[in-house]
C-alpha cells in the first residue's frame, strides 16, 4: 500500500472518529433527536417487498390452516436491514409502541429458545477497542481527558456488537420481551404460561409504555407486567439493524411461521385489530405476497384449549367474574371448554352446533311500544337490556337477565327514545339513548326542532346508570360507538330538523380526556340519516349511513366513508331506498355488508313496500362493495347477523307490507354459493328490531315490537 493511500486510510478513521465523537457531545447537549409521528411500519413487507421479481434468500412461503407465512431456512442478511432506513429524521426509538405479530410455532419448537425478532446495536462500537485507544492516548497529555470521558460516554450510550437493543423470543410455554436497561444490558420480562407452541396461528399485541408491558393474544385479556423501575426512554438506535426470524446467527433461528409484523410507535395497537372475527388471525397489515391465495382452511381446527397449566373447574356454571378471569371450565353436559375473560365466558372448544328449531321463551310486556334494543353485559352485574320505549310518559327500561329471562331492573326518562347504544371507557360503562321527542320545557326558540339526547354512565355505588352528559341532537335514529387509535368516539344519526327538513348534518364527537366529555370532532352531511355502522378491514376504518329521505324521495345515495388523515372521507355511494340498517359481517375472509330498505316513494307517487334490500360484498382488488344478492323485505328495519357453531345466519325485521303489520320476519342461512336461504319464518307484530344474545351455553333471539308493547324472546335449539 502507498504512503498516500495510508494517509487516506487513516484520515477517513479520524473523520469518522470525530463524527462519533460529535455525535457524543449531542447527547450531552440533548439533541438527540426522537421518532414523533410515525405511522406504523410493516416491517415483514419492507424486507419481502424491496424486490417482487425474486422471494428473498434465507426464506420460503408455506402455507398453513387456510393462511401463508414466511419460513426462515436460514439467517440470511435480506432479512435484516438498518434501522434508520425506516425511522427516519431521529435517532431515539419511540418512548411507546407496540408491536402486533402473527405467527405459528411448531410444538417441537418448544423445546428451544427462537428468536422472533432482534435489534441488535451497532457493531463498530467495540468498548473493548475504545478502552485500548484511551490507554495510547494517556500520553498525549490532558487534552485526553475530555476525549476519554466523551468516549466513556459514548460507550455508555451505546452497548457491545451485538448486544441486543429490543428483542422478543419464545421457549417452552414463555414469552420474552427484552429490552436495553439502563445497566446496557438487555433485560428481560417474561410472560409465562402462553401456550404458543401448539401448531396454531396466533396473533400477539405487545404494547409497551414507560411503566409497563402489556400482552394480548388472540384478543383476549391482556396479562401486563409493571417492571420495577420505568424502560429506558432513551434508547439509542444509531447504526442499529433490525432482524426478522433470528439474531443475524444459526442459533436461535425462528423455525416456525411468520404472518405479520408491524411495528406501531406511540400507540396501544390493541383497539386496531380487536375485537375481531377470527382472533388468530386479526390483521393489521400482511404483506400482500402472503395474501395472494383463497383462504379455504382456517375455520378448521379453530378453537384449541390454552394454557395447558390454566386451572379447570367442572360442574355447574359460576358467573364469571374478574376474579375467575383467566379461568377455564369444561361443561360435561355440552362437552365445551370455556374462557373466562372477566365478564363473559369465550368458547375456546365446543361441539359444533346445528340449528334445529326456535322455541317461544319469553313474552315480555313492556310499558309501551318499543323501537330498539340493546343487550350487553355488564361487570359484576350480568347480562342486561335497554329498550328504547316509544311512550315519554313512562320512559325507557333497563332490565337484567335471570334464570326466568329479562325482568325490569331499571327505569330512565326519556322522550320518543329511538335507540340505545352501550360502550365502554377503560372500566367504566355508559348508554347512551336518542331521544326525538324532548318537552318542549327544554327547548329555546333558537333551538327550535332541537332534542337532548343523553349519555348514562353506570354507577358502581348505585348500581344505577345516573345521567352523564346531555348531547343537542335532531330526531335521533341512532348512535354508533367506535374506537380508533386509543380514542374513543360517538356517532349520532340526526333524521331531521323541525318536521320538514331532511337535509342536516349528523355529528361524531371524541371524547376529551382532559374534560372528561364527549365535544364534537366532525359533522358529515346527511339525507333523513337512520343508522350509523362502523367496522374496519384490517388497518382500515369505516363509517357507513343509511340515507332514508331527502325531503323528495327515498331513492336517495347511502355513503361509506373511509377514514384517512384523522377524518372520515366518502368512499364509496350507493343508491338505496328508505334505508333503516346497515348490518357488517364477515364469513372467513369474505366482508359484507347488508342494506334494511324500508320503502320506494317518489314523489306524490304510491309507497312500495315489498322492495329488495341488498347485500354487498367487498371487492379487496376493486376496493369497492359489490353487489352480492338480492332479498325480498317487507319495509325492512333491521339485520341481525349471528352464528352458531359453523353456520351463519341473517335475520330480517319485517314491518310492514302495506296493509299489515302482521308478518313473517325470516330467519336465513349462509348457503355458501347459494348465499342466504330462508330456513324459519318467526311471525311478528310490527318488528322493529332483533338482537342475538348467548348466556350459560344456549343461544337467543329477542324481537321489539313498534306497534304492540310487548317483545319476544326465542330460544335456539341446537342439536
Amino acid at each position: 500500500m502507498s504512503t498516500e493511500t495510508t494517509s487516506f486510510a487513516t484520515m477517513s478513521t479520524l473523520i469518522f472518529g470525530f463524527l462519533l465523537l460529535l455525535r457524543a457531545t449531542d447527547a450531552v447537549t440533548g439533541t438527540w433527536r426522537e421518532c414523533r409521528d410515525i405511522l406504523p411500519l410493516d416491517l415483514l413487507s419492507f424486507v419481502l417487498e424491496r424486490d417482487t421479481s425474486r422471494l428473498v434468500p434465507g426464506v420460503r412461503i408455506k402455507e398453513a390452516d387456510g393462511a401463508r407465512g414466511v419460513h426462515f431456512v436460514s439467517p440470511d442478511v435480506s432479512m435484516s436491514f438498518p434501522l434508520s432506513q425506516l425511522l427516519v429524521n431521529c435517532d431515539l426509538f419511540p418512548k411507546e409502541f407496540s408491536v402486533v405479530l402473527t405467527l405459528k410455532v411448531t410444538r417441537t419448537a418448544a423445546k428451544k429458545i427462537e428468536h422472533v425478532f432482534s435489534l441488535l446495536a451497532p457493531k463498530y462500537l467495540n468498548k473493548s477497542k475504545l478502552e485500548k485507544e484511551e490507554v495510547s492516548d494517556t500520553n498525549e497529555g490532558s487534552s485526553s481527558i475530555g476525549k476519554k470521558q466523551q468516549m466513556e460516554l459514548q460507550v455508555k450510550r451505546n452497548p457491545e456488537p451485538g448486544d441486543v437493543l429490543l428483542g422478543l423470543k419464545i421457549s417452552p410455554k414463555r414469552l420474552h420481551f427484552l429490552m436495553k436497561g439502563p445497566s446496557d444490558a438487555a433485560e428481560q420480562w417474561v410472560f409465562r404460561g402462553i401456550g404458543l407452541a401448539d401448531n396454531q396461528w396466533h396473533t400477539l399485541v405487545l404494547a409497551v409504555g414507560q411503566h409497563h408491558v402489556r400482552l394480548t393474544v388472540d384478543c383476549s385479556s391482556p396479562i401486563e407486567i409493571v417492571p420495577s423501575r420505568p424502560f429506558s426512554s432513551d434508547l439509542n438506535i444509531q447504526g442499529s439493524r433490525f432482524h426478522i426470524g433470528s439474531r443475524g446467527r444459526w442459533k436461535g433461528l425462528f423455525s416456525g411461521l411468520l404472518h405479520q409484523l408491524v411495528l406501531v410507535p406511540g400507540s396501544d395497537a390493541t383497539h386496531q385489530i380487536c375485537p375481531s372475527s377470527d382472533p388468530r388471525l386479526a390483521a393489521l397489515s400482511v404483506p400482500p405476497r402472503l395474501l395472494d391465495l383463497p383462504v379455504m382452511g382456517r375455520q378448521r381446527d379453530r378453537h384449541a384449549a390454552s394454557d395447558a397449566d390454566k386451572r379447570v373447574s367442572l360442574g355447574s356454571e359460576r358467573t364469571c367474574t374478574e376474579m375467575l378471569q383467566g379461568q377455564l371450565w369444561f361443561n360435561q353436559e355440552k362437552k365445551g371448554l370455556y374462557l373466562c375473560d372477566g365478564s363473559t365466558w369465550i368458547t375456546l372448544l365446543e361441539d359444533h352446533k346445528r340449528l334445529d328449531y326456535l322455541l317461544e321463551n319469553q313474552v315480555l310486556a313492556t310499558s309501551s311500544e318499543t323501537h330498539d334494543i340493546e343487550v350487553f353485559q355488564l361487570p359484576g352485574m350480568g347480562l342486561m337490556a335497554a329498550m328504547a320505549h316509544r311512550s315519554p310518559s313512562y320512559g325507557s327500561a333497563v332490565y337484567l337477565w335471570t334464570s326466568s329471562g329479562f325482568r325490569l331492573y331499571q327505569n330512565i326518562s326519556t322522550h320518543g327514545a329511538l335507540a340505545w347504544r352501550h360502550f365502554n371507557l377503560g372500566k367504566k360503562t355508559f348508554l347512551v339513548v336518542s331521544n326525538s321527542e324532548t318537552g318542549s320545557e327544554k327547548r329555546s326558540s333558537k333551538d327550535s326542532g332541537a332534542d337532548y339526547s343523553v349519555v348514562y354512565k353506570w354507577s358502581k355505588k348505585r348500581k344505577r346508570f345516573v345521567s352523564f352528559q346531555t348531547l343537542q341532537t335532531y330526531c335521533a335514529r341512532d348512535w354508533e360507538a367506535f374506537y380508533i387509535n386509543h380514542n374513543t368516539y360517538l356517532a349520532v344519526a340526526n333524521h331531521r330538523w323541525g318536521d320538514n327538513n331532511h337535509t342536516i348534518e349528523s355529528v361524531i364527537y371524541k371524547w376529551n380526556k382532559s374534560t372528561k366529555s364527549f365535544e364534537i370532532y366532525q359533522m358529515i352531511p346527511t339525507s333523513g340519516a337512520y343508522d350509523w355502522e362502523f367496522f374496519s378491514v384490517g388497518p382500515y376504518h369505516f363509517l357507513v349511513v343509511a340515507n332514508a329521505f331527502d325531503g323528495v324521495t327515498t331513492s336517495v345515495d347511502s355513503v361509506i366513508y373511509i377514514w384517512i388523515d384523522g377524518r372520515f372521507q366518502v368512499f364509496q355511494k350507493i343508491k338505496t331506498f328508505c334505508a333503516t340498517d346497515w348490518e357488517m359481517f364477515q364469513i372467513g375472509s369474505r366482508v359484507f355488508l347488508v342494506v334494511a330498505n324500508g320503502y320506494r316513494l317518489s314523489g306524490s307517487g304510491p309507497s312500495q313496500y315489498t322492495i329488495n334490500s341488498t347485500i354487498y360484498e367487498l371487492d379487496i382488488g376493486g376496493q369497492l362493495f359489490v353487489r352480492f344478492q338480492d332479498i325480498v323485505t317487507y319495509s325492512a328495519v333491521d339485520w341481525e347477523f349471528f352464528s352458531l357453531g359453523e353456520e351463519h345466519f341473517l335475520v330480517v325485521a319485517n314491518s310492514f307490507n302495506g296493509e299489515s303489520y302482521s308478518l313473517n320476519s325470516i330467519l336465513y342461512r349462509w348457503q355458501g354459493y347459494e348465499g342466504f336461504v330462508p330456513v324459519h319464518w318467526l311471525p311478528t307484530i310490527g318488528c322493529s328490531d332483533w338482537e342475538f344474545f348467548t348466556y350459560q351455553g344456549e343461544s337467543y333471539l329477542i324481537y321489539s315490537s313498534a306497534k304492540t308493547p310487548l317483545s319476544k324472546v326465542f330460544k335456539l335449539k341446537t342439536y
